[in-house]
């Protein structure tokens, strides 16, 4: 089983005692976000986790503690640095203080460990096709020999982005070709293999893979162990990703970026951090009366042979 830390919130970045403590005891609770009395219990212990993915935007609060996660499980890590300002993240640090981290995190984990996300790609008046590409190289060349790769996506347009972000402009085909041809090149340029994440176009021709972001095959390769083959189901249509169990719960990141597609505004992320209690088994809040605990299923994904060195 993986457990990923986490798809719906920036744990990393703002819940990161509650995180360690949860692996200190052994276990976490997880709510369902489309059965909200549903409630799942998942051992953190190296027996029942294959390997612990890792998701955010900063990772500074974690470095000095980090190793006592890596030196019992199986890790990697997605490190999102994009070419915004606190004018579309507010919460998340400058690119330089994104880098440097990104940088002492690579020393502590090795660059095969982590990936760079560049997603997701979106315009504005601000943030043109040229701004996008010339941010990116810059990076590219501070980043490289850093990171086992870099994965980018397209902003997809949700309907509540019309309040949340009116500034976005709508990408055209052209946009997404230029912008493709042009971060394959870069990436090319600076020894980064690079790949699309979800339903994106396929843009192999500018050297550009289209594949799942979080497959067995990245996360044995930088571990150095080997899974069954398995089918990645994703997490939506066109995802390519291995299922994982998320710790994480929606609506309760502060990092208040516009494009966030698990926040359903602003507002309701500072209502529900307020309900964090870091003592609780549960991300948000605690156990309710009318809860149903159950234990989650946590079947291995390792190779019968290799689970006995694993565990």
């Amino acid at each position: 089983m993986i457990i990923n830390i986490s798809g719906r919130t920036d744990i990393v970045n703002h819940y990161s005692d509650w995180m360690f403590r949860r692996f200190e005891e052994g276990y976490a609770f997880s709510r369902n976000s489309l059965f909200p009395n549903s409630v799942r219990r998942y051992e953190l212990t190296p027996d029942q986790v294959d390997c612990v993915i890792f998701g955010s935007k900063n990772f500074a609060p974690v470095l000095d503690r980090i190793h006592t996660i890596t030196e019992r499980f199986h890790t990697y890590f997605y490190y999102t640095i994009t070419a915004y300002g606190r004018d579309v993240e507010p919460g998340v640090p400058d690119i330089d203080t994104s880098i440097a981290t990104l940088l002492r995190l690579a020393e502590i984990v090795g660059a095969k460990r982590i990936a760079w996300r560049y997603d997701p790609v979106l315009l504005t008046k601000k943030y043109t096709v040229a701004r996008h590409l010339e941010t990116f190289e810059s990076m590219a060349k501070r980043l490289a020999g850093h990171v086992d790769r870099c994965i980018f996506s397209f902003v997809e347009m949700y309907k509540k982005h019309e309040v949340n972000f009116p500034e976005l402009v709508p990408l055209r085909e052209e946009d997404k070709d230029a912008l493709a041809r042009g971060l394959g090149a870069i990436a090319a340029k600076y020894g980064i293999p690079i790949q699309t994440c979800g339903p994106e176009e396929n843009y192999a021709g500018y050297g550009i893979e289209t594949s799942g972001c979080v497959t067995l095959d990245i996360l044995g390769r930088a571990n150095g162990i080997q899974f069954r083959k398995l089918k990645h189901r994703g997490f939506r249509e066109g995802c390519h990703c291995i299922e994982s169990r998320d710790l994480g719960a929606l609506n309760s990141c502060p990092n208040g970026c516009k494009y966030c597609y698990a926040n359903k505004n602003s507002q309701l992320p500072l209502e529900n951090y307020r309900l964090h209690d870091p003592m609780s088994p549960l991300l948000i809040g605690r156990l309710k009366p009318t809860d149903r605990l159950e234990a989650g299923a946590q079947k291995s994904f390792l190779l019968p042979e290799k689970q006995s060195a694993h565990r």
